[in-house]
């Protein structure tokens, strides 16, 4: 039988979620030689063909995540909307999980996520919980309405500007939240361990799509002070001590026209704003959220060099089977890394990849991340 150097034993990773976040954890998986098993809804989910284990199934369901965990060593996450309350249940019969279930039960909760910031004196937007649209007058105006569960990718958050756009609000528990006047948008990653070990990412610069409300690349490092530098760490810091979380978790944030850095949300898992760390970065966020769930010393999350990340979208217009249009050019360029995802069909906005830009300076890869942006396009056949 296989065994592990780790644990002498066969030891089963169970990961909610076969998308390109297990897709890209899986390689450092190998090299720690770790099995990793995955549960998707999708059978042709980008970790169908490239796990230990695929397993076809609803990570919302009840009795198809305790049937899933059961025979693990250990459950993790790449999406935080699953079912909570299995994994509570697995937790009492002795199965790890990590990040926590109590963890989950906020983060996937977007009303208890302010509350814990409030809470904790953690620098945060104003807000307000509401149970349904009917709560909504022109006197809450203008606001950022967002979904308190189910949102995500952009999905379930807007904002309300004026009386004509009450129309469109969503109907549900909502959090609202006044508006920042935002100069950037920024993310830190940060990892702590069970015994307390903590590692903090350098900052990254957030550009999203306004339409599509996406992260459209992503400059790291960011371009702030060393004071602001400083403050989004020791945010990013304070979130996760106070919540005593083990793991990885994403924190994004917002820089106002003042100088503040507030936090926004956070991530429980590896993220969007973690993806250049694969080559930039001594560590890359995929390896480090297996040691600190795995409570293996922290690897170093410095830079190696300045990076950008590009993500790869679906063109709007185009759904169907995928073809990547303009591969050759980006390939031809010198320190640039595409990773694509395995996606078999594409849609407006989808993300199907993305590209890591290398260089010497921000400058240098702002400019080269511009031309390959022009390059390349996801359309369908």
């Amino acid at each position: 039988m296989k065994t592990s150097a780790f644990y002498g034993k066969r030891f089963k990773l169970g990961v909610l979620g076969g998308g390109q976040l297990g897709r890209m954890l899986q390689q450092p998986a190998i090299s720690l030689d770790i099995d990793v098993h995955f549960l998707d809804p999708a059978p042709d989910a980008p970790c169908s063909t490239l796990s230990t284990g695929f397993v076809v199934g609803d990570f919302n369901d009840y009795q198809t995540v305790m049937d899933f965990g059961k025979d693990k060593d250990m459950i993790t996450i790449e999406i935080e909307n699953v079912n909570v309350k299995a994994l509570e249940d697995l937790e009492k019969q002795g199965v790890a999980v990590c990040p926590s279930p109590k963890h989950l039960h906020i983060i996937k909760d977007k009303g208890l996520q302010k509350q814990f910031y409030a809470n904790n004196n953690i620098p945060s937007s104003n807000f307000t919980l509401i149970e349904s649209k009917a709560a909504l007058s022109p006197t809450n105006l203008p606001v950022v309405q967002k979904l308190r569960t189910g949102g995500y990718d952009g999905k379930g958050v807007q904002v309300l500007m004026n009386e004509h756009d009450l129309a469109q609000a969503f109907d549900g528990p909502c959090v609202l939240e006044a508006l920042v006047d935002i100069e950037k948008e920024l993310s830190v990653i940060v990892a702590r361990n069970k015994s307390g070990e903590v590692a903090v990412y350098p900052t990254v610069e957030l550009v999203f799509n306004p339409e599509a409300n996406l992260v459209d690349f992503l400059l790291s490092p960011a371009s702030i002070t060393q004071e602001q530098e400083n403050s989004a760490k020791e945010l990013a810091m304070k979130v996760v001590e106070a919540m005593d979380f083990v793991g990885i978790l994403a924190v994004e944030m917002f820089l106002d026209k003042t100088g503040n850095v507030l936090v926004n949300e956070v991530a429980p898992r590896t993220h969007n704003s973690g993806h250049q760390t694969i080559e930039a970065n001594y560590t890359s966020q995929f390896e480090q959220h297996l040691r600190a769930i795995l409570n293996l010393p922290l690897g170093d999350p410095s830079l190696r060099c300045p990076s950008a990340m590009i993500n790869l979208l679906g063109e709007k217009g185009h759904a169907g089977p995928v073809v990547y249009e303009g591969m050759n050019e980006v390939l031809a360029m010198p320190k640039v890394y595409p990773h694509l995802y395995g996606k078999t069909s594409t849609k407006p906005f989808r993300k199907m990849g993305h590209v890591t830009v290398l260089g010497e300076s921000i400058d240098e890869v702002k400019r080269n991340a511009k031309s390959l942006q022009s390059s390349i396009r996801v359309i369908s056949e």
